[in-house]
């Protein structure tokens, strides 16, 4: 009987929390992306705003990397190739493109003979630096954070890109959290 209870507790339970989950998700006001077909994000219109996105330079504890206009850092991707991103569906979930629908406007430290864009697969225009698409990281969720240097997922290795255009790796390959095969930039 007491198993009964507790399997019952245990059910009722996980219930209530998706019945939240599914209540909390109605409006796509406040969040950052909006759910299109089954198994899909997209991002909100927030993201893909008119206007140019600005890119600037902070430093951090891996030297002076790239940002984005909120001082989120902004990451290169070892599967993108000839300046194309490799990265979209759950990858860009996880790793929302950084969009402009202008020109690209080069804030303090830029380099903007390095600033470009690339179309993806919708026409959308990304973001590029020295030829690297760029990327924020979901789990960046303040300025300044670092949280997906040296991660490996979705085929590749995630690094922020520095004021001179190349992949960072402070992190070394045995010691980066890995949830696929990679390789450096």
């Amino acid at each position: 009987m007491g198993r009964k209870i507790t399997v019952f507790i245990v059910a009722a339970a996980t219930l209530a929390v998706v019945l939240i989950a599914a209540g909390c998700g109605g409006s796509s006001s406040g969040s950052a992306y909006s759910v299109g077909p089954y198994g899909s994000a997209a991002m909100a219109s927030a993201s893909s705003a008119p206007g140019a996105a600005k890119v600037g330079i902070a430093s951090s504890r891996l030297g002076r990397i790239v940002v984005d206009s909120k001082g989120r850092t902004l990451y290169a991707f070892a599967r993108d190739k000839n300046g194309r991103s490799a990265c979209s569906g759950t990858c860009a979930t996880y790793w929302p493109p950084l969009l402009t629908s202008g020109k690209v406007r080069a804030g303090h430290g830029v380099k903007a003979s390095l600033l470009g864009t690339t179309k993806r697969g919708a026409g959308k225009l990304q973001v590029t630096y020295n030829r690297h698409p760029l990327y924020t990281f979901k789990l960046d969720t303040k300025a300044g954070q670092t949280n997906g240097e040296g991660l490996t997922g979705f085929g590749g290795r995630w690094d922020p890109v520095s004021a001179a255009g190349k992949a960072v790796q402070g992190r070394s390959m045995s010691s980066a959290a890995s949830y696929g095969a990679a390789k450096p930039l």
